[in-house]
């Protein structure tokens, strides 16, 4: 998510290396965790190029047992080591809501990942008025998060497969909430090999289509 005064990541999944050389990705200002899964944490390590890049630390967000996960996780990166090797240089920050980051203004809510509570985020420019929310892992969002997702010029949201998952929103349940909330766009991400990407768009509404690695969406 690149806001007017720098760029933030959501989560650092494992091939995070792979995407950012791909996707030519210069700079990472903060970085916001929905959890600690490891397809959400793995690629942690990496941000210690972005150190050397920009010359500072990386602020991290995320909920206080996300914390904890990468404290645990990454305990070399939190206690004095030897030279040499390098590792990341980060500030760990529990996340508050509402908050200003990069220019946007950013909510963060509770949705399940079957019984496990994830942290949401809906992200405001108050210089384009434009708001996306980004909805990951997702099985159940409960009345007060809904709150939060309506009036979207782009929802992300979960739909890993056709039938419903235990802990992972299906196609149809994707789309029944999309229809609910109405945003101006919406992409489906965390897509399993179960979708074909041409026979996705064909089967969803005009304004729904499937993310893709290296996609860019502008909403200026």
């Amino acid at each position: 998510m690149r806001g007017p005064a720098g760029t933030i990541l959501v989560d650092t999944p494992p091939e995070l290396r792979l995407q950012a050389i791909a996707c030519n990705l210069r700079a990472v200002d903060a970085v916001l965790f929905t959890h600690t899964h490891a397809d959400h944490l793995m690629g942690l390590d990496d941000l210690r190029r972005y150190n050397d890049l920009m010359g500072k630390e990386i602020p991290i967000y995320g909920d206080a047992s996300t914390l904890e996960d990468i404290r645990r996780v990454f305990r070399y990166v939190f206690i004095e080591t030897q030279a040499g090797g390098g590792k990341p240089r980060l500030q760990l920050f529990e996340v508050k809501s509402p908050m200003e980051l990069c220019g946007l203004t950013i909510e963060a809510f509770y949705v399940l990942h079957g019984n496990l509570p994830v942290l949401a985020y809906r992200f405001y420019d108050p210089q384009t008025q434009r708001s996306v929310a980004y909805v990951t892992d997702v099985s159940h969002i409960p009345p007060e998060a809904m709150e939060k997702l309506y009036h979207l010029d782009l929802l992300i949201i979960d739909a890993v497969r056709y039938e419903p998952h235990p802990t992972h929103f299906g196609l149809w349940q994707t789309l029944e909430v999309i229809e609910q909330l109405q945003p101006k766009q919406a992409l489906l991400t965390h897509l399993s090999h179960r979708f074909d990407h041409a026979t996705l768009c064909a089967e969803t509404p005009e304004h729904v289509n499937p993310a893709y690695d290296g996609q860019v969406i502008c909403l200026e």
